[in-house]
């Protein structure tokens, strides 16, 4: 991320739609024919687990920047619906996601259901409110896969905006990681957040 702006990539994914009904139906086509591209198998070498909770706008770019990814990786996108009481659902039934609902609330059983339902060998843990880079997929499988590696977990930036410029947030976010760069000498698992990181499922569900 850059200490003055926000990526160029980054504006296609920052929608400025209030609510479901502002949506047009071509952003769910353009999504869905960007997701067509993938290796959509039965048994994919990736999950991407969302856990959602009332993010019924949220869900486009996050889905529609995991869309522009850059791998040959086979991958699915699981959105587990966390009792949602907007209108959630009704985005997911427009994608060609996988999707299902949790009815317990809180981010550990939506989490639990997603490792239950994934079909992937990996899992990588995203949240229905961010932005995904389009080399995620790929360095974060790339760096999972050597069988001494238990999980990996990737940094975040914050977005600037019109009353938040990008400098105060890379301030802010160099101290992050130098705190990160600290916890990583002796307790790393304090840097494993939801938003991005990967694990093994058949270790997870053991």
């Amino acid at each position: 991320m850059s200490f003055f702006k926000n990526p160029s990539w980054i504006s296609q994914h920052t929608y400025s739609y209030k609510n479901v009904d502002d949506v047009p139906e071509r952003e769910y086509s353009q999504i869905n024919q960007k997701l067509a591209q993938f290796k959509q198998s039965e048994n994919p070498e990736v999950s991407v687990v969302i856990a959602a909770w009332n993010e019924e706008v949220n869900l486009l770019p996050t889905i529609g920047s995991l869309a522009d990814s850059v791998t040959e990786i086979p991958f699915e996108i699981l959105v587990v619906n966390n009792n949602s009481t907007d209108r959630t659902q009704e985005v997911l039934d427009k994608l060609n996601i996988r999707s299902c609902i949790q009815t317990i609330q809180g981010c550990g059983p939506a989490r639990q259901m997603g490792l239950e339902q994934a079909k992937g060998k990996y899992i990588l843990s995203a949240d229905a409110d961010c932005i995904y880079p389009p080399l995620w997929i790929e360095k974060m499988v790339k760096a999972l896969r050597p069988e001494d590696v238990a999980c990996v977990y990737g940094r975040y930036s914050f977005i600037a905006n019109d009353v938040t410029p990008r400098w105060k947030l890379s301030i802010y976010e160099t101290l992050k990681d130098v705190m990160a760069e600290i916890r990583q000498v002796k307790r790393p698992y304090l840097n494993t957040l939801g938003m991005t990181m990967g694990y093994r499922t058949a270790d997870a569900l053991k």
